[in-house]
């Protein structure tokens, strides 16, 4: 089949990867957001889709909104037969999803129904799910919400952080669409629709919801941090200025302390929750570089009065 590949992120590349090196379609172009700000510098970066097309020598179309009269126009001329979709980024309008005889076609990284939405990975951390997956399914106006082809299942580890995750989901989801791709050219899949019962919704993280709670139980801490690693990156507050989190590890068996005291010892640093300690792991402190807990903890010498907040 011709292909019209969308995408933004890093997340997307794995994807992009098996589709252009399949011997059964051709990726005739990508779609993807326009070029931003990032780094330090806060120069101007295409995205990682865009690089990695280029690099392949495929047309990149980067339209302000897929609603754009000359992105439709190209779309159409560039005839694809479908559209898969890994991350985009934007909403597409029905005069985008017409175009492609066998339509868009979305790579969605949970279990649908479960956690439609932005941010599917981290809520299924976030909520303590032990299994979660990816599937594919064919865009409708309504979010998430198109009849499903196909599923990949992935047990959540203890330890794992939304990164984490996420890159094993991006390989098995890669090959979960080139499966489906294929059986859509042969005939032989067709899409089930979503069941009423089991529909959840996750919403984008902002970081006023990465904020941790010290008088939340120590396994809520947790989730959250390891929910919001990488981004946005869970943080405190310590002397009234914000101090980022890396994941941090549950101590049951160690002695009770306050929510948000801090306790230091020659090996660790441990917080307290409305349960059990926490131990730190690394920590960034405003303006600062990423340390480890015990080399902040010398720095800045907490005393009994001190709390993270």
């Amino acid at each position: 089949m011709r292909l019209v590949f969308a995408g933004t992120p890093d997340t997307a590349l794995s994807a992009l990867r098996a589709l252009i090196d399949s011997p059964r379609h051709d990726v005739v172009a990508v779609v993807t957001r326009p070029d931003a700000q990032s780094g330090r510098g806060r120069r101007v970066h295409p995205s990682p889709v865009a690089e990695l097309a280029e690099e392949a020598g495929i047309e990149v179309l980067r339209p302000q909104k897929a609603g754009d009269p000359a992105f439709l126009d190209r779309l159409t001329e560039l005839a694809p037969d479908c559209c898969p979709v890994v991350a985009y980024g934007a909403l597409l309008p029905q005069a985008a999803l017409d175009i492609p005889r066998h339509g868009w076609v979305n790579l969605h990284f949970s279990l649908l129904p479960a956690w439609r939405g932005a941010a599917p990975v981290q809520h299924a951390v976030l909520h303590g799910d032990a299994i979660t997956g990816a599937a594919t399914f064919r865009i409708v106006r309504e979010l998430d919400a198109g009849p499903v082809y196909g599923v990949v299942t992935e047990e959540i580890r203890p330890a794992d952080t939304s990164g984490e995750l996420l890159a094993r989901l991006a390989e098995s989801g890669a090959g979960l669409l080139t499966a489906t791709l294929d059986g859509i050219e042969d005939g032989k899949l067709e899409a089930v629709p979503q069941p009423a019962e089991g529909v959840s919704l996750a919403p984008k993280i902002s970081v006023d919801d990465a904020r941790v709670d010290w008088s939340a139980p120590a396994m809520r801490v947790d989730r959250l941090v390891r929910a919001c690693t990488p981004a946005p990156g869970a943080w405190t507050e310590f002397r009234g200025q914000r101090v980022k989190l890396g994941p941090l590890r549950p101590v049951p068996d160690a002695s009770p302390l306050a929510p948000g005291r801090i306790a230091v010892s020659k090996n660790t640093v441990l917080v307290g929750t409305a349960t059990y300690p926490v131990e730190l792991g690394e920590v960034q402190p405003q303006g600062k570089r990423l340390m480890g807990a015990g080399e902040w903890a010398r720095g800045v010498r907490p005393t009994d009065e001190d709390r993270l907040a």
